[in-house]
């Protein structure tokens, strides 16, 4: 077979061990979600954005038991795009939504990126400029490359590291914010000109784009040791740390800072909420936590976003092209996400991109489970209940954040409904070309000589 026709992806079975894999899934987690998504929130709902936390970890709670089923039956390096193809065969929704989780993914990773950036100019006063946080964004993302490039074990390694220190140092920001707060009595009555039903939603909407980092576990599903029970179980470990550390926090934020205080940092809230509570010792400490979380996150997620589009490629779901590059499909998918990271850290707008993050992942995540309904739930051994209640709390806040953004940026709406078009149609394209025929019947001659 020529190098040019080389769509091989290698994984390593067994290489990640259950705490490495829980690690992976809550770097991505840990990150940008409870760093910046907190002001964001607390802008929408008001003081009922920890409220809106729980919110989100309850409707993540229903949507996780999906994929542990999926991932019990069928761990695939794939994840995502393998359980979608389980459920709807090689057809135009297994990619449309494969790729609308990709394309989250991407943008969740550029917002950590930008994160990292915007906590660690903290340092240094602010960015008046606006153009450190950028710059350091991307140059996180190259490093994050070069040792993506070294291996899983070095993933593994840096990763379970990060994430012990960034969880001890949450926790103790948490901790010691609640205790030194003058008061816990959140004023759940200040919830401003957001505090409809709707803005609720909405915030809660963004919220689960801070736990949907469990994705990462589901997408190297073939890497990890004894993966019909380790995968499922990273996957529940992963999501409760998350809850008690994000509901933790959460109140500790609210706790130290006021309503306008949270929203005028949305995009350094942690650190602002250090300073009344620890003085500027506490802002540093809480800056190293958030650049430890932040580069673990972007670590992990580089890891799993290119191994999700290796394994589309190998099942010839989108195209691909070497570009003369040398090494394996997997290789060359990490290149790809990685500019892809890298040119929306530079140049977009990455409060709107995260808007088409989460509507891009409630989309695919409404689509993964009625799969389940409607085709595997025998095979997986599934009820009916639970992913039916994941689909109509998906709906739900799909709808309020859909609502909050036609009346306060319909432009995103826009971009998000043009975009999920022209995927659709590519998709379709590709699928019934020539090209991919030709490479299908070329996979089955080779299938078959051997």
């Amino acid at each position: 077979m020529s190098t040019e026709r080389d769509r091989t992806t290698r994984y390593k079975e067994g290489s990640l061990t259950l705490s490495g894999t829980v690690m992976l899934g809550t770097g991505v987690m840990i990150g940008a979600g409870i760093f910046a998504l907190t002001g964001q929130m607390a802008e929408m709902t008001g003081a009922l954005f920890p409220l809106a936390f729980l919110a989100a970890a309850v409707i993540v709670s229903f949507s996780s038991y999906s994929y542990v089923k999926i991932s019990n039956a069928y761990p695939s390096a794939g994840g995502i795009g393998m359980y979608l193809y389980k459920a709807y065969g090689d057809h135009l929704p297994t990619a449309f939504n494969a790729l609308l989780m990709y394309f989250s993914m991407v943008i969740a990773q550029s917002f950590l990126a930008r994160t990292f950036g915007s906590y660690t100019m903290q340092l240094f006063g602010g960015d008046d400029s606006g153009l450190m946080v950028p710059v350091l964004g991307v140059s996180l993302i190259l490093v994050a490359f070069l040792i993506n490039l070294l291996g899983n074990r070095m993933i593994q390694g840096v990763a379970s590291l990060i994430g012990v220190l960034k969880i001890g140092g949450i926790l103790i920001i948490g901790l010691v914010g609640v205790w030194l707060a003058d008061s816990l009595a959140v004023d759940f009555s200040s919830t401003g000109e957001a505090g409809v039903a709707g803005n609720f939603l909405g915030a809660t909407a963004l919220g689960i784009l801070a736990f949907k980092g469990f994705t990462t576990i589901a997408n190297s599903g073939s890497e990890v040791k004894d993966p019909h029970r380790n995968v499922g179980r990273a996957i529940v470990i992963s999501i409760a740390a998350c809850v008690v550390i994000y509901t933790l926090v959460g109140f500790a934020v609210a706790s130290n800072l006021s309503l306008s205080e949270i929203i005028d940092s949305r995009d350094y809230s942690l650190a602002a909420a250090a300073r009344p509570a620890l003085g500027e010792y506490g802002v540093w400490f809480t800056v190293a936590i958030a650049m430890m979380a932040t580069a673990g996150g972007i670590l992990a997620s580089i890891f799993a976003v290119s191994r999700m589009l290796a394994m589309l490629t190998e099942m010839n779901l989108v195209p691909h092209s070497h570009f003369g590059m040398p090494g394996s499909i997997q290789k060359h998918t990490l290149v790809y996400t990685v500019v892809l990271g890298l040119i929306l850290t530079a140049f977009f707008d990455l409060s709107r991109i995260a808007a088409l993050g989460i509507i891009f992942y409630l989309f695919m995540d409404i689509a993964l489970h009625w799969g389940v309904l409607r085709y595997l739930r025998k095979d997986v051994k599934a009820s009916i209940w639970v992913p039916g209640t994941a689909i109509i709390l998906d709906l739900t806040a799909l709808g309020g954040f859909v609502w909050v953004k036609l009346n306060s940026d319909p432009f995103v709406i826009g971009v998000a409904v043009v975009t999920m078009i022209v995927i659709a149609v590519a998709a379709q394209l590709f699928l019934t070309s020539s090209a991919r025929k030709k490479a299908v019947d070329d996979e089955n001659t080779h299938a078959d000589h051997h």
